[in-house]
């Protein structure tokens, strides 16, 4: 199916039924003439529906760079990015914003909370944003904060929470628009170990229960051992991709992380 002649992203396409994510000979480069850096070089990467994926390497091997282009914040140089079928870049900027309120969640380091908001707020905000009702987008903001165990500091501002709580009310915010594909960059980065342990643990938790997609970039071979799958990146190109490298774990609740 070609995309839809409004522009409009549909979620449907004719690409493999099982890859919701697929790149052909992408890559991505950044200035012009003597000053360009290249980024990413001609990757080629399937990411099936329902996978936790780790993209691992360095830094500057372009792994956040390709996260970026699969949650439409940035658009390759050349090459083609399908997500659920449909060719991101054949979207206007309006219809890529939609994509990412309505299919994609997104999750940062820096939790990327706004700081001057409760809780509650911050989780409302992509909802307000989806032009869902009042009364809808603050029963489903509760509803998601008692999920990430947060019921009892949902009132509460940026300042007055954990690192852990911060990165729950984070998840809450990504997971509140019920996406298909959930983007996480080093979401344990700012965290000790037994807190960021909890995260996986909760990510691992939703994945199942909303058979999500998960694309996490990070440092930690820990956490690339939890995904399903460890996709390595250097200078641009993937160096491996090792299947099926996932670790069972049990999950462990950490409430007050």
């Amino acid at each position: 199916m070609a995309p839809p002649s409004d522009g409009q992203f549909n979620g449907r396409g004719d690409r493999s039924e099982n890859a919701l994510v697929q790149v052909r000979r992408l890559s991505k480069t950044y200035g012009e003439g003597e000053a360009a850096v290249t980024v990413l070089r001609a990757l080629d990467l399937d990411i099936d529906a329902g996978r936790i994926v780790a993209l691992c390497g360095p830094s500057g091997s372009g792994k956040s760079t390709l996260l970026n282009i699969i949650g439409c914040l940035d658009r390759p140089t050349s090459g083609t990015y399908h997500l659920a079928g449909q060719d991101m870049s054949a979207l206007d900027r309006t219809a890529q914003a939609a994509a990412r309120l309505t299919y994609l969640g997104f999750i940062f380091q820096s939790f990327h909370l706004l700081p001057d908001i409760t809780a509650l707020e911050n989780v409302m905000l992509p909802l307000q944003y989806a032009g869902i009702p009042l009364a809808e987008r603050r029963a489903r903001a509760e509803s998601m904060l008692a999920r990430v165990e947060l019921t009892d500091r949902m009132h509460h501002r940026p300042n007055q929470l954990s690192g852990g709580q911060k990165q729950r009310v984070a998840i809450a915010r990504a997971c509140v628009s019920r996406p298909r594909l959930l983007l996480a960059d080093e979401p344990t980065g700012a965290l000790d170990t037994r807190t960021g342990r909890a995260v996986l643990d909760l990510l691992e938790e939703i994945h199942a229960e909303e058979a999500l997609t998960i694309v996490i970039v990070t440092h930690d071979n820990s956490v690339a051992a939890w995904a399903h799958q460890r996709i390595d990146l250097r200078d641009g190109r993937i160096v491996s991709s090792p299947p099926d490298a996932h670790v069972e774990t049990t999950p462990t609740h950490h409430p007050t992380a």
